[in-house]
């Protein structure tokens, strides 16, 4: 299905107020990240497909740091975990005036799609009008889920949970997701309908369906994807939301044109942009903010974030590139360099073992093996700027702040920290001294002294 944005204005209430305890964090659950951002944000970035005319996040009274993550979408607060039909209560001020369609989501079930709200909405929209569209799937293990009994005429006639099915109810295979998409005009009178007569005596907004009936109204069941409603309660569930997570991000990747060659070996991150024809060897991680330009090949066991690849360079393999790396065309970085902080400009060279931080590396220069940035004195971090066609010899420390001239030549070996003139070779190494014979009386000398301790043992 492609994605299409509706005419209809479109509302959601997220629910992100639980605590989360099984996550044994204190971080809230919503705000852990798979793809290198927060679930809750994820879900945001669907939702923003859609183009929803407001959405307000229900949270409780201490997640200050959740509702910086979802702002400038305003929040609800839930004082007291009284279940989900409480928590859309504590929403419907936010909503005051609204009556298009709204979609009831979860933040920590950040897998859906746009296509399948879209899908929801639209259902929604048809002819038999009904009051409440819930989502179904079918897991392969339906456990506690709740069972969705349906009529003879296919609209959904109750939602049972689990606990309270019977052995026939167990039996069915479609099971409730939560999502719901719900008919703005009719959602304040369902909820404040909503009663807590059960044993945890909680407000389950699932009971709309009920009222919804009593109403005469008919609700309905689309069927997902269950991949996309995987929920996150628990450290595991969270490390199965990234893994189908990587395989979306890489199929996506590999269909508009990136090669990998082990395609499970490869980590993305949500945000990962790819030029063309883009070639990753296996074991590369990408953590957030990385763009890579056309043509590039990055080689095995490389790690990237926050860094800008311009096309046709080659990177690794093993190496790391930081924050505020930005690498211009036909850029070498090799095995074992890092680069944090700094541009790289078109055509230079660090191919081994070498750290370039807090840096501007001109075009063309080269960096030799061993080369190091000193960028930090232990209170401040300086700059480094190689000019263009520069060379900068083996085994170099470079002590910030410092500037190597274009087309300087820097011997191997030395230690820089005055200005270097363009053209100019700079060498600080020690003169060379050579004592003819020294080696032959060293060994004869060191031959004589073993041979002594071997004896001096064999007399103890």
């Amino acid at each position: 299905m492609t994605t299409q944005k509706s005419t209809a204005p479109v509302a959601s209430v997220v629910l992100a107020a639980g605590q989360g305890t099984r996550m044994k964090s204190s971080l809230p659950k919503v705000l852990h990240p798979i793809g290198g951002r927060p679930m809750i944000v994820h879900l945001l970035d669907t939702l923003s497909q859609i183009n929803p005319e407001r959405v307000v996040v229900v949270i409780n009274d201490h997640m200050d740091d959740v509702a910086s993550a979802v702002a400038p979408h305003p929040t609800a607060v839930q004082q007291k975990a009284q279940g989900t039909g409480d928590a859309v209560r504590c929403a419907l001020p936010a909503l005051e005036g609204f009556d298009g369609d709204v979609l009831v989501l979860f933040g920590a079930d950040p897998l859906i799609t746009p296509d399948t709200l879209q899908m929801m909405i639209e259902r929604r929209r048809e002819e038999d009008d009904p009051a409440v569209v819930i989502l179904g799937f079918r897991p392969n293990d339906p456990g506690q889920y709740g069972r969705l009994v349906m009529d003879e005429d296919g609209t959904l006639e109750a939602i049972v949970e689990a606990r309270d099915a019977s052995p026939d109810q167990l039996e069915i295979e479609l099971c409730n997701s939560g999502v719901m998409a719900i008919d703005g005009k009719r959602l304040t009178g369902l909820v404040k309908r909503i009663e807590n007569n059960n044993a945890k005596s909680e407000f389950y907004l699932t009971d709309i369906v009920a009222l919804a009936r009593e109403d005469g109204d008919v609700c309905i069941v689309v069927e997902g994807n269950p991949d996309e409603l995987h929920g996150v309660d628990n450290r595991i569930d969270l490390a199965q939301a990234e893994w189908l997570l990587q395989v979306r991000l890489r199929s996506t990747a590999m269909i508009d044109g990136v090669t990998m060659i082990e395609p499970e070996t490869i980590t993305l991150s949500a945000d990962t942009e790819f030029g063309t024809d883009v070639t990753l060897e296996p074991n590369i991680f990408f953590g957030p903010g990385v763009r890579v330009g056309n043509n590039v090949t990055i080689k095995a066991f490389s790690h990237i974030e926050g860094a800008n690849i311009g096309d046709n360079a080659v990177i690794g393999p093993f190496a790391r590139l930081r924050p505020g790396a930005d690498l211009g065309e036909d850029v070498r970085v090799g095995n074992f360099v890092e680069v944090k902080n700094s541009k790289i400009e078109a055509g230079a060279k660090a191919n081994h073992l070498s750290y370039i931080g807090d840096s501007t590396i001109g075009e063309k220069a080269n960096i030799g093996a061993g080369t190091i940035t000193c960028n930090y004195d232990g209170f401040l971090k300086s700059r480094t700027v190689i000019g263009k066609g520069a060379f900068i010899g083996s085994n170099t420390a470079l002590v910030a702040p410092v500037t190597i001239g274009d087309g300087a030549i820097i011997g191997a070996g030395s230690t820089i920290a005055r200005d270097v003139n363009a053209e100019a070779l700079a060498v600080t190494r020690a003169p060379q001294k050579q004592v003819e014979g020294w080696a032959s009386r060293f060994r004869t000398q060191q031959a004589a002294k073993k041979k002594q301790l071997i004896e001096k043992n064999k007399k103890d």
